[in-house]
């Protein structure tokens, strides 16, 4: 087996790798190290989750050890998708270079601009940047990168996802011709590949596994569910996720749920914690201070459910994950790939459970036919619930008869003789009904004198 001492890194690095409990390299980076170390071109295409940043961080360092940077012309450039990963990969950096005098400048949103260029005023042997925030600070005139030696680009098809190609087009021009470049990527999109035809020179290709494969570390499985009612979709959906949850026991040590849409991360997020649940959303629209203090949490086990967008899907090193719940179905079939690779990590076994709807199945489809298997079927937890049948009506007692006219009369009448008027009077009011109860044959009291009329007397009436 070989191990990172037969690598040929500085042996400064080599100490930190050791410090930190590493010995045996994993595939992809026994493979893209070597050629790396050479000064080479590499293409690292590898499923997430098998150690690419140390593919390209551990060889860099190496590089350079040796030498200095001068102010606003970083000597090497890291390019990460999202401010996350941009992150992670600065620790990585600081972790493997404890022993050596090596600098560092982080470009991320949400960080100050004058703090981040007094950082780059200084000089910096490593800049690790998202593309957005590099072409301000290069359109600023506070950066140049005409002294690139060695430029990663990191998770590029995610930058495809995103959208920042052209921005990644116009930094490599922004670059010297003759810098190395590491191009590392979980797929190979038809745009992907054409970048790469286009800005790397007879690349070391390093594939460690077939595009879009889920490691075989991970148990998957999925539940398809249906909603009782339409409007009741996404109550019922969140019972099946804290329903399986609670199947998962004490072996859910910690879990990361993902949604599609950033209202229904915060949505979910405060459903589990209504339920007792210790949850935490993540997602593009908070503020970066508190994404990275929730992934903080989440990474010492203060938090043990971060529900996320994809800002989290890819490139997270998190590897302690032992579950991951796909509340929705990824509208992309790779990032259900990326999704599931936040756990199984570094050999470690995993679980991933996907909810599945009816309006789903045409994605759901597409992810089965990517990762080429069927994709085992989970019971729903919930089950449904039964309707509720009306109790049948018995057939109502028939209506007493009604009393004869002139009984009825007899009763209205008092002791002289005449109708009692007040109580023809109150009727008006509700009043006299409520009190005998004395039931109405044809119009009663209130019949006009017209109708007793004969129709003779009527037309000798409307003649005169």
């Amino acid at each position: 087996m070989t191990k990172f001492s037969d690598l040929n890194l500085n042996p400064k690095v080599l100490k930190a790798i050791s410090e930190a409990g590493y010995e045996s390299p994993t595939p992809i980076q026994a493979g893209a190290i070597p050629p790396a170390l050479e000064g080479k071109d590499v293409l690292g295409i590898a499923q997430t989750g098998t150690g690419k940043t140390a593919s390209f961080t551990l060889p860099m360092i190496s590089l350079l050890a040796r030498g200095r940077a001068r102010a606003r012309m970083p000597r090497s450039l890291v390019l990460c998708p999202t401010r996350e990963l941009a992150a992670q990969v600065a620790e990585n950096f600081d972790a493997y270079t404890k022993h050596l005098k090596l600098t560092k400048a982080l470009l991320i949103g949400g960080v100050s601009f004058k703090e981040q260029e007094s950082i780059i005023d200084k000089g910096v042997d490593v800049l690790i940047a998202t593309p957005g925030r590099l072409l301000d600070h290069f359109e600023r005139g506070k950066l140049i990168l005409s002294d690139v030696k060695v430029m990663v680009v990191d998770e590029a098809d995610r930058m495809l996802d995103m959208g920042f190609i052209p921005d990644i087009e116009r930094i490599f021009g922004l670059t010297p011709f003759t810098r190395q470049t590491l191009f590392f990527s979980a797929t190979m999109a038809p745009e992907i590949e054409r970048i790469t035809n286009t800005f790397l020179s007879a690349p070391a290709r390093i594939e460690v596994a077939r595009q879009a494969t889920a490691s075989e570390n991970i148990t998957q499985g999925v539940v398809m569910f249906k909603a009782s009612r339409r409007d009741r979709e996404g109550s019922e959906k969140r019972k099946v996720l804290r329903e399986l949850i609670k199947l998962e026991g004490d072996t859910c040590t910690n879990a990361i749920i993902f949604c599609n849409r950033k209202t229904d991360v915060d949505i979910c997020a405060k459903s589990m914690k209504k339920y007792g649940l210790n949850a935490a959303p993540i997602h593009g629209d908070l503020e970066q201070s508190q994404r990275m203090k929730t992934l903080d949490s989440f990474r010492n086990g203060e938090l043990q459910f971060l529900v996320a967008s994809d800002v989290a899907a890819r490139g997270l090193d998190i590897p302690d994950v032992t579950h991951v719940f796909n509340f929705d179905v990824p509208g992309h079939a790779e990032d259900y790939v990326h999704r599931i690779g936040r756990t199984g990590r570094a050999g470690r076994d995993g679980k991933a459970v996907m909810i599945v709807s009816p309006r789903d199945e045409k994605a759901f489809d597409a992810i089965e036919a990517l990762i080429q298997k069927e994709i085992p079927r989970i019971e729903n937890p919930v089950k449904p619930a039964e309707r509720k049948r009306k109790p049948k009506v018995e057939a109502e007692a028939p209506v007493e008869a009604v009393e004869e006219p002139k009984a009825a009369e007899a009763a209205n009448t008092n002791e002289s003789g005449n109708k009692s008027r007040s109580r023809s009077r109150s009727r008006g009011r509700g009043g006299d009904r409520k009190a005998d109860n004395t039931p109405v044959v044809g119009m009663g009291d209130h019949m006009p004198s017209f109708i007793a009329l004969s129709f003779d007397e009527r037309r000798a009436a409307d003649a005169a």
